[in-house]
C-alpha cells in the first residue's frame, strides 16, 4: 500500500465541494457524504472517500466496530482549500482553531450526526424532484447567528441556529421561486422552554427586518423576506407539548414555526408532515384536550392525546402555504 505521501489526488470539483461540507459541518458519515455530495451514490462516495483517506485529505473519528466511519478533515485539507481560496467566505481560522472545533463530546457529536442525518434526508428528497434544488444548506451556527428579544424587545440574546436552508423551486412558466428556513434540531436535551425562548426570538429577528439586513436591504422591507422555523423533536409527544406552548404565548405563534419528528423527518422531510401550532390547536377543539388554552404551562403526558391529535391534525409539505393564513398571519 503507498503512504499517503507517495499516494497522489487530483482534487476534483466535488472533492472540494465534499471538503468545504465538512470544514462547516466538522463532520460526517459515508452515508450523509453519498446523499449530499454524490447524488447517493453510495459506491462512488465510498471509493472515492478511500482515495482521499489514502491521500491525506480526510481522517475518522475513532469508533467501535458496529458505529458509521465519521469522516472529518485534515489539515492536508485544510491546506488546500486555505490555499485555494475556497475559504475565503468563511470566518478566519488557523489550523489548531479546526481541531479544536472538531473535537466534540459524545452528546454534541449525536447532536450534529441529528443535524447531518436530516441535511442528507433533504438532499436526497430534492434529488428526487425535477423542480427543486438546494441553494444553501449551511450547518455552522456561527454563520446565522443573530441577536434578538424574546421578550418584546427588553433584552437580547444569542442564537445560533443548526441550519439555514434555501430551496430554489422553478414554476410553470420557467420562473423560480425561493423557500427559506431555519433549522432547529431537538434531541429532547432542553427544557421546552429553551426552544418557546428561541421561536420568539426568531419572531423577533423576522419582525426587526433581521434578514432583511443580512441581504443588504433596509429592515423596513422585513415582509419580503419571510422565513419558516423548522424544529424537529424526538416524538408527537413533545411536538405537540411545544405546539401548546407555542399557542400559550401572547400573542400566539400561529404558523411561522413549523414542527415534526425526526423519524418523519429522516424519511419523507418534504413530504406531508410538518405541523403547525395552528393545525394543533384546530386538531383538539372541542375535545377535553382542549383545555391547555386555560391551564398553566406544564409536560402532559397523555397517550389518548397522541391518538387522538394523530387522527386529526392536519399536517403540510414543506414547500406548501400554511392553510387559511395569509402573509402577516404567517409570522404570528
Amino acid at each position: 500500500m503507498p503512504t499517503t505521501e507517495s499516494f497522489h489526488v487530483q482534487l476534483q470539483e466535488r472533492d472540494i465541494a465534499l471538503l468545504k461540507g465538512l470544514f462547516e459541518s466538522r463532520l460526517m458519515t459515508l452515508a450523509h457524504a453519498a446523499a449530499i455530495h454524490f447524488n447517493g451514490g453510495t459506491e462512488a462516495a465510498k471509493k472515492r472517500i478511500q482515495k482521499l483517506k489514502a491521500a491525506g485529505y480526510l481522517a475518522e473519528r475513532p469508533r467501535r466496530a458496529y458505529d458509521p466511519s465519521i469522516l472529518f478533515l485534515t489539515r492536508k485539507s485544510f491546506t488546500a482549500l486555505a490555499d485555494g481560496g475556497h475559504l475565503d467566505e468563511y470566518p478566519s481560522l488557523i489550523w489548531t482553531d479546526l481541531e479544536k472545533r472538531a473535537r466534540v463530546s459524545e452528546l454534541t457529536l449525536k447532536h450534529e450526526l441529528a443535524v447531518m442525518d436530516f441535511k442528507a434526508a433533504v438532499y436526497t428528497a430534492v434529488a428526487k424532484s425535477a423542480n427543486l434544488r438546494v441553494a444553501e444548506f449551511a450547518t455552522w451556527p456561527l454563520l446565522y447567528e443573530f441577536h434578538a428579544s424574546p421578550n418584546g424587545g427588553r433584552t437580547n440574546m444569542t442564537v445560533r441556529p443548526d441550519g439555514f436552508i434555501r430551496l430554489h423551486e422553478i414554476e410553470n412558466g420557467g420562473g423560480s421561486s425561493e423557500h427559506t428556513f431555519f433549522l432547529e434540531i431537538d434531541r429532547s436535551t432542553e427544557v421546552l422552554d429553551t426552544l418557546v425562548t428561541r421561536s420568539s426570538c426568531y419572531r423577533d429577528y423576522y419582525r426587526r427586518g433581521g434578514l432583511a439586513t443580512r441581504h443588504g436591504r433596509p429592515h423596513a422591507e422585513f415582509e419580503q423576506f419571510p422565513f419558516r422555523v423548522l424544529i424537529v423533536v424526538r416524538n408527537a409527544e413533545r411536538r405537540n407539548n411545544l405546539a401548546e406552548r407555542l399557542m400559550l404565548l401572547r400573542p400566539a405563534i400561529l404558523s411561522q414555526v413549523w414542527l415534526t419528528t425526526f423519524p418523519e423527518a429522516t424519511v419523507d422531510p418534504l413530504g406531508a408532515i410538518w405541523v403547525t401550532p395552528q393545525a394543533y390547536r384546530t386538531s383538539v377543539a372541542e375535545s377535553p384536550f382542549a383545555s391547555f388554552q386555560q391551564a398553566p404551562p406544564i409536560y402532559r403526558r397523555s397517550t389518548e392525546r397522541e391518538i387522538h391529535v394523530e387522527a386529526r391534525v392536519r399536517k403540510q409539505p414543506l414547500l406548501s402555504s400554511p392553510t387559511g393564513n395569509t402573509p402577516l398571519e404567517a409570522v404570528k
